[in-house]
């Protein structure tokens, strides 16, 4: 049986999985799906599940899982996921990671093949990493105090605007923001782990080492099918 390879990319803000879920798409031709870009085309579009949402969302309440799954799912049958997805922000919870696999049905019995990657990566370095972007208060450009230093201090490489740091990126925001995954997010490891499903990867390299083991463990199941 072909199985549709569903990729889940788990780790803490500043880990790296926004550069290597674009990574790990291209190279296997997966669709990237995020939720953030589920909830804003179907209220665009006032799609009626899109409608629903903004019932919940105008009333000051959360989206419930179910209806944020029924999004995902009408989203991964369209055809550009035929080879596989990459869910991108999803689950974030204990309570979806529970929703998201009784719809999915166990991995490589559904039809599905389920693979978890966790990015490891040390508490003091994800600060650093997250504390250190400027971005362009005129063209919007991303620098990076340690990793792409701005030739004038103070100044946009591109367009020599003023690089600013973003209120989300202080000290104080960041660490709240990493209090949030501990207490919310990081329990899907022991999750997955218990099914299986959990590989954890060191994200504390370069980009292109963390690239290679990403890839290898992602698609090794799938490619032994193949051979």
């Amino acid at each position: 049986m072909s199985l549709t390879q569903v990729l889940i990319l788990l780790g803490a803000p500043g880990a790296g999985k926004g550069t290597q879920a674009v990574r790990l798409c291209a190279a296997r031709s997966l669709a990237h799906i995020s939720t953030g870009d589920l909830f804003r085309e179907n209220l665009k579009k006032e799609t009626a599940l899109g409608k629903r949402a903004k019932g919940f969302m105008d009333a000051g309440q959360l989206v419930p899982d179910e209806l944020v799954l029924e999004m995902l799912f009408d989203r991964v049958a369209k055809p550009d996921c035929r080879n596989g997805y990459l869910l991108d922000g999803f689950p974030r919870t204990i309570a979806q990671a529970e929703a998201l696999e009784k719809r999915l049905g166990p991995s490589n019995r559904a039809g599905n093949h389920v693979t978890v990657l966790s990015l490891r990566v040390p508490e003091s370095v994800l600060v650093e990493r997250l504390t250190g972007r400027r971005t362009c208060s005129a063209c919007g450009n991303i620098q990076h105090m340690l990793f792409s230093a701005p030739k004038i201090a103070g100044k946009c490489d591109k367009c020599g605007g003023a690089l600013v740091q973003r209120s989300d990126d202080t000290v104080e925001v960041v660490k709240k923001r990493l209090e949030v995954y501990r207490a919310q997010t990081q329990p899907l490891e022991g999750f997955y782990s218990a099914r299986k499903l959990l590989t954890e990867i060191d994200g504390h390299r370069g980009e292109d080492e963390v690239f290679r083991d990403l890839s290898a463990r992602a698609f090794a199941a799938l490619d032994g099918e193949a051979a």
